[in-house]
C-alpha cells in the first residue's frame, strides 16, 4: 500500500509537535450531558494552580464550550498557532476562535479529521507538563482522530454519571480506549450525590456508586466522585473554574487530580 507523501509529512510535523508535551491526557464520555468540558476544566485548571504548565484543546467541534468556562466567551484569535494564556501556566485553544459566535460547524468526516490535524499540527503548546484533550460524546470521528495522532503515551480519563444509561456508554468509551491501545487512568463519576444546602442531607438524585462498580469490573480505577453542587454551575457561567473556590465539590475534584498526578508521574 503506497502512502500519500503529504499526510506522512503532515504526521511527522504532529509527532515533532506532540513530543513536547510531557503528559497528554484525553477527557473522553460516551454520551454527552455528563459534565466532561467541567472535568477537563477543572482537572486543567487545578493541575496549572499547583504549578504545572497545562493546555487545553477543546476538540469538541460542534459545542466547543472551553471558552465559555474561563470566560472567553466571543473572543477571536487571527492565528492558530498561538493559544490563548489564561495564566501564566494556562493556556486554551479552542475552534470557537476562529468561527462566527453561534455559527453551527456543518462538516463531514473528512473535514472535522482535517481540522483536527490542523490543530494538532498548527497549535504550538511548547514544553508544557500536561495537555487537556476535551473529545466530544461518544466514539467518532474526532475521537478516533485525536486518538490516532496524540502520540502512543497518551491517556484517557472517562467522565459519567450514575445511572445505567450513562454507565453503559461509558463501558464502551473504556473498550473504545483499549481498543486503540489508550492507557485509561481512570474513571470519575461526576452528578453522584447532592447535599442539601439547608439540611446538609445527601439526596442521590442519579444513584451512587455505579461508576465504582464498573470501573471494578472493568479492571480500571475509580479516581473519585463529584457532587451535584449549586456553585458549580455559577462558577461555569462565570468563567471560573469551581476548584478555585472551597467546597465539598472542589475538596473531590482535588482529590482527583492528586490521584491524576501520582498515576502520571509514576507511568512517567
Amino acid at each position: 500500500m503506497q502512502t500519500n507523501p503529504a499526510l506522512a509529512e503532515r504526521k511527522q510535523r504532529i509527532d515533532s509537535n506532540m513530543s513536547k508535551i510531557k503528559h497528554k491526557i484525553v477527557v473522553m464520555s460516551g454520551k454527552g450531558g455528563v459534565g466532561k468540558t467541567t472535568m477537563s476544566v477543572n482537572l486543567a485548571y487545578g493541575l496549572s494552580l499547583r504549578g504545572y504548565k497545562v493546555g487545553i484543546l477543546d476538540a469538541d467541534l460542534h459545542g466547543p464550550n472551553i471558552p465559555i468556562m474561563f470566560g472567553k466567551e466571543g473572543v477571536k484569535l487571527s492565528r492558530i498557532s498561538e493559544p490563548l494564556e489564561i495564566t501564566e501556566n494556562l493556556h486554551i485553544s479552542s475552534l470557537s476562535f476562529f468561527v462566527p459566535d453561534n455559527s453551527p460547524v456543518v462538516w463531514k468526516g473528512p473535514q472535522k479529521i482535517t481540522a483536527i490535524m490542523e490543530m494538532l499540527e498548527g497549535i504550538k503548546w511548547g514544553e508544557i507538563d500536561y495537555l487537556i484533550v476535551d473529545l466530544p460524546p461518544g466514539t467518532g470521528d474526532e475521537t478516533l482522530g485525536i486518538a490516532q495522532n496524540i502520540g502512543t503515551d497518551s491517556k484517557a480519563v472517562i467522565v459519567t454519571t450514575p445511572q445505567k444509561v450513562s454507565l453503559l456508554d461509558s463501558t464502551r468509551s473504556i473498550n473504545f480506549a483499549k481498543l486503540i491501545n489508550l492507557n485509561v487512568l481512570g474513571v470519575i463519576e461526576n452528578m453522584s450525590g447532592f447535599i442539601c444546602p439547608d439540611c446538609q442531607k445527601e439526596v442521590n438524585i442519579f444513584k451512587k456508586g455505579g461508576a465504582e462498580k464498573m470501573a471494578q469490573e472493568k479492571k480500571t480505577d475509580f479516581l473519585g466522585s463529584i457532587p451535584l453542587d449549586g456553585n458549580i454551575v455559577e462558577s461555569g457561567d462565570n468563567g471560573l473554574p469551581f476548584i478555585s473556590n472551597d467546597s465539598l465539590a472542589s475538596r473531590r475534584m482535588n482529590d482527583i487530580i492528586a490521584k491524576v498526578i501520582e498515576k502520571t508521574e509514576k507511568e512517567n
